[in-house]
C-alpha cells in the first residue's frame, strides 16, 4: 500500500493526490524538485502505479522481498536493498525486515517489508532540515541508511547486555543449564551479521565514488560507513565472545560430570566394602 507520497521543492513539501505518473511529470517540469513515494509490502498490482521507471527484475525483488543487502544499477536508477532489525525485549529475539530503495535523478521510491524501521521519523527529520533535503533523492538514501545503521548500533548494545547476563549465569555458583540460550543468542548474532555485513561494500561503493550520488552528500555517507564499521567490529566481537562463553560452559559441564563420577565411584567403593565382608564371612562360616 502507498503510505506517503509528496513532491519536495526548495525544502517545501507538496502532497500528491491522483495519478502518480502525472505527479512525477509535474516534478520534472519544475526542474529542481523530486518525488518521494513510500510503499509498505506492495502487491504487483499496486506497483503498476509507480513501475514505469523501474526494471521488472527489481520490481519482482521488491514485491517478494527476502533479498540480500545489495546495490544494483538499472540504467540511471539505483536499486538498494537494506535489512532492518528490531530487537524484542521480551524474548531477546532480533526481527528482520527489509527496505528497498529505487533512487533516480528526480524520484525515490522506498518499499518497506516488516515492522522494523518505519520511515515516518525519517521524513520528519528530512523535512526539518531544508539544507539536507536540497540534495534530493541522495539525501533520502543517506537518511534512511543512517537511521537503519543507528538502530544496528542500539541493537548491538542490547546484544552485549544479553551476553553479559549469560556470562554471569555460566559462572554462577548455581548449576544453570544455559547451552540452549547460548545457541539461541549466537543464532541471533549470526542473523545480525547477515544483515549488516553485506551493507559495508554497498556504502564503500558510494563513498569511493563507484556509485553516483549528489556530491554534497558524500561526507554524510562516509559518516554512516564509519558507524557501520564500528557495528561490524562489535558483532564480530559478540560472535567470538559467545563462542568462548559456550566453550567455558561446556568445560564446566565436563568438570561437573567428572566430579559427579568421582563421587559416584567413591560411594560405590564404600558400599562395596560391607558387601565384600559379608560375602567373605558368609563363605568361611558355611558348613564344609
Amino acid at each position: 500500500m502507498i503510505m506517503d507520497c509528496a513532491i519536495y521543492r526548495k525544502g517545501r513539501r507538496d502532497d500528491v493526490d491522483g495519478d502518480l505518473s502525472d505527479a512525477l511529470d509535474a516534478a520534472r517540469e519544475l526542474g529542481d524538485s523530486f518525488m518521494w513515494i513510500g510503499l509498505h509490502e506492495p502487491t504487483a498490482e499496486e506497483f503498476d502505479q509507480v513501475a514505469d521507471e523501474l526494471h521488472p527484475l527489481a520490481i519482482e525483488d521488491s514485491v517478494h522481498a527476502h533479498q540480500r543487502p545489495k546495490l544494483e544499477r538499472y540504467g540511471s536508477t539505483l536499486f538498494v536493498v537494506v535489512k532492518t532489525l528490531r530487537y524484542i525485549d521480551e524474548t531477546s529475539d532480533i526481527e528482520v525486515g527489509e527496505i528497498m530503495l529505487f533512487v533516480g535523478k528526480d524520484f525515490i521510491i522506498t518499499v518497506r517489508h516488516g515492522e522494523g524501521s518505519p520511515l515516518k521519523a525519517v521524513r520528519r527529520r528530512l523535512e526539518a532540515d531544508t539544507e539536507l533535503l536540497s540534495h534530493g533523492p541522495s539525501a533520502v538514501l543517506y537518511t534512511v541508511l543512517d537511521e537503519i545503521v543507528d538502530r544496528y548500533g542500539a541493537i548491538a548494545h542490547e546484544v552485549e547486555t544479553d551476553i553479559i547476563d549469560l556470562e554471569r549465569r555460566v559462572f554462577s555458583p548455581q548449576r544453570n543449564t544455559v547451552t540452549e540460550d547460548i545457541y539461541d543468542l549466537k543464532r541471533e548474532v549470526l542473523e545480525f551479521r547477515g544483515a549488516q555485513d553485506p551493507l559495508v561494500p554497498v556504502l564503500e561503493d558510494i563513498v569511493k565514488g563507484r556509485v553516483s550520488v549528489d556530491a554534497g552528500t558524500k561526507e554524510y555517507f562516509r559518516d554512516v560507513l564509519d558507524h557501520l564499521l564500528r557495528v561490524d567490529e562489535q558483532v564480530d566481537s559478540h560472535n567470538e565472545l559467545l563462542t568462548n562463553v559456550l566453550n567455558a560452559h561446556l568445560a564446566q559441564v565436563g568438570m561437573q560430570q567428572n566430579e559427579d563420577m568421582r563421587k559416584i565411584s567413591a560411594w560405590a567403593a564404600i558400599l562395596a566394602v560391607p558387601t565384600m565382608v559379608t560375602g567373605v564371612y558368609g563363605l568361611t562360616s558355611s558348613p564344609a
